[in-house]
């Protein structure tokens, strides 16, 4: 099973949300006596349970460190109907090799993780290079840890060596080695000798030696990409 380890680098502040309550009702009823405290109602959705500043995470698999996850701000909302982590200031995320090599990144300028459905949303600035150097660039991008996919409704760019793909939805496997563009359009492809592939759907499969990584799957690991 997944771990997740914590090392904080700067750590600046962690707030709760009963030290709130209780700070404002202290310093109200300090000014204007016990009769006049504020009529404070808790709101869980919008009140975080935990604040984290400028810190990383690790997540390792068996020992071995897979993944790094940077952040500026780590909001916590555990006590919401759905409860949901939230990135505000963005991450950056590095996935490594058994020897600590880095294989892929991913950065984006917002992000979320929804604990109970496993699904990450990433949001403005979406990009990802995978362990070929491919590059993808979107406006916003969805990881269903569940299922193990990867995908978006909007538009997306890949470059990949010589060619550049273009379009408008997109999905693909977790490795970001297998995955397909619903709506293709403006794309700059390479010419080959075959047949030409639908123009609804353009699906490029290729081989990964990966392809069996462990996933990570349980809310004890709450950032997949660390």
């Amino acid at each position: 099973m997944l771990k997740l380890q914590h090392n904080i680098s700067k750590f600046r502040r962690i707030t709760t949300t009963l030290w709130l309550v209780v700070m404002l009702l202290y310093f109200v009823s300090c000014k204007n006596g016990n009769d006049n405290l504020v009529d404070f109602k808790y709101d869980p959705e919008v009140i975080p349970t935990m604040i984290t500043d400028s810190a990383y995470q690790l997540l390792s698999d068996s020992g071995v460190t897979r993944y790094k996850i940077s952040y500026d701000v780590w909001m916590v909302f555990d006590k919401a109907k759905e409860p949901y982590q939230f990135f505000p200031k963005g991450l950056y995320l590095e996935r490594f090799t058994p020897d600590f090599t880095t294989e892929a990144t991913v950065e984006a300028d917002t992000a979320w993780y929804f604990d109970d459905k496993k699904l990450w949303r990433l949001r403005s600035n979406v990009h990802v290079q995978n362990m070929q150097g491919e590059e993808f660039n979107s406006e916003e991008l969805f990881w269903d840890m569940e299922n193990g996919k990867v995908y978006s409704n909007t538009y997306i760019e890949i470059k990949r060596k010589e060619s550049q793909l273009k379009g408008y939805g997109f999905e693909s496997n977790e490795q970001m080695t297998d995955y397909r563009i619903f709506r293709p359009h403006d794309g700059k492809l390479p010419f080959v000798d075959k047949p030409s592939v639908p123009t609804d759907s353009l699906k490029i499969e290729k081989t990964d030696s990966t392809a069996n990584i462990n996933k990570i799957g349980d809310q004890e690991a709450i950032i997949l990409m660390e």
